[in-house]
């Protein structure tokens, strides 16, 4: 189909260096207004993005709808519904008594736990689903506790994204990456496990003492009596064939999710389809379900897939990827070329079309180049997942988290996100290839 350009209705020809140096200046204009969100709302500015980059035509409404990504839209939706319909029966008010109990409601307890909870989960499910299910249970604690939520939600956060660097399917990167460098599960246990173990701990380390310094830690209720009768006094009212529906349907997505590849289905369609299948045999209201889902959230991904798409099909994301490897002449450079800059690009843009077009520019480089690239694609993994704590659209957790957060009234601004996660997002990306290359320097390539 003939693609036309709002310059072409009034006869003007445009080159397609012109439509490569439009798609970045709209990109630019929305991440402002993403930014300045005092004046913006968020998901307006990327839904406004998104159909200016279509209506002045840097690319066609077909390539608009080809750039969403419909897996991670649909596996949000689907999940979204399942988590609604497990917060209708209860579910998280009792886990969260459960977790108040277990913690003893100090605030390094609850810091400690759910981030570990939240790294190990996120290795194991796609860190998406694993955001979706603690949030509610970690601002429920913090609420009754009477502590700030929103600087627990970032530490999980910052704990699912780190987390999910260390198995083939904990984070979209690296199943684009074991995609197209023909990776297997135990090749990523391999390389990348231990050293997402390390940076994790160290990571972790660092933003306890940085939420110490700032306070953020102090207990709100002190007494031990009052905080017994706290936990004591909670009760939760809950519907126990809802939440036996809602755990079995769960449990089943969780097992299809470990057997996509086999099945050959993508987790965006196993977690719709479950989603439907709870709301046939729950028989609760879809309206009132849906009344829970994230749409903003949901719009705001769509608005940005597109905006990014307009530089994917201009050439951006290529150029990138192959003015990266233009710098790289040996593994062990590579290493510390490739790494920092995919976590700069992945913390500025959605690391989904980088890590893509990265990928196949290290295809090639493969079959061109003497030495093993094998370094290269550990590099781009730690540093397309861990760049991802940059920034508030770093990463697909880091939106539906804050997107939680700001249903529940503890919105997470761009700017406060940046200056907890700028700092922890530097010193694991540092550890972590620091790590890769001790690896390959002291064991060889």
């Amino acid at each position: 189909m003939e693609h036309h350009t709002l310059f072409s209705l009034f006869g003007i020809e445009v080159s397609k260096t012109f439509l490569y140096w439009l798609s970045i200046a709209i990109f630019v204009g929305t991440y402002t207004m993403i930014i300045l969100e005092k004046f913006f709302d968020r998901v307006a500015a990327a839904l406004f993005g998104g159909a200016l980059a279509i209506f002045i035509g840097v690319q066609s409404s077909e390539h608009a709808w080809e750039a969403i990504d419909h897996n991670t839209i649909f596996l949000l939706l689907g999940m979204m519904i399942i988590v609604s319909v497990l917060i209708e029966s209860g579910f998280f008010s009792i886990l969260s008594i459960k977790a108040l109990q277990f913690t003893k409601g100090k605030p390094l307890n609850i810091l400690l736990t759910f981030t570990m909870l939240t790294a190990v989960l996120s290795a194991f499910l796609d860190n998406v689903t694993t955001v979706l299910f603690m949030t509610p249970i970690l601002i429920g604690i913090t609420r009754k506790l009477k502590l700030p939520p929103v600087p627990y939600v970032i530490a999980i956060i910052l704990a699912s994204n780190i987390g999910g660097t260390a198995t083939l399917i904990g984070d979209p990167p690296n199943i684009i990456i074991g995609s197209i460098g023909k990776f297997t599960f135990n090749d990523f246990i391999i390389n990348l496990a231990p050293i997402i173990i390390v940076t994790h701990i160290i990571g972790t380390i660092a933003f306890t003492f940085q939420m110490k310094i700032k306070g953020q830690l102090e207990p709100r209720i002190k007494d031990p009596k009052e905080l017994e009768k706290l936990i004591s006094a909670e009760a939760s009212e809950f519907d126990v064939v809802l939440m036996r529906k809602g755990l079995i349907v769960f449990g089943i997505t969780i097992i299809l999710f470990f057997l996509h590849h086999a099945l050959h289905l993508e987790p965006g369609t196993v977690a719709l389809f479950m989603a439907t299948i709870l709301l046939l045999w729950s028989g609760e209201s879809p309206e009132k379900i849906f009344e829970r889902v994230e749409w903003a959230t949901l719009m705001f991904f769509i608005g940005l897939f597109i905006v990014i798409g307009g530089m994917e099909s201009t050439g951006v994301f290529e150029t990138l990827a192959e003015f990266t490897a233009s710098l790289i002449k040996d593994p062990m450079s590579g290493i510390l070329i490739l790494g920092p800059l995919s976590a700069l690009i992945s913390g500025i843009v959605d690391n989904i079309p980088f890590t893509m077009a990265m990928a196949k520019v290290l295809a090639e480089l493969t079959n061109e180049v003497s030495f093993n690239t094998e370094p290269l694609w550990w590099a781009l993994a730690l540093g397309a997942c861990l760049g991802g704590n940059l920034t508030i659209i770093g990463a697909s957790a880091n939106v539906v988290a804050s997107g939680l957060s700001a249903r529940e009234g503890y919105p997470i601004s761009f700017i406060e996100f940046l200056k907890a996660g700028t700092p922890i997002t530097i010193v694991t990306v540092i550890v972590a290839l620091l790590l890769l290359y001790l690896r390959y320097l002291i064991f060889g390539v």
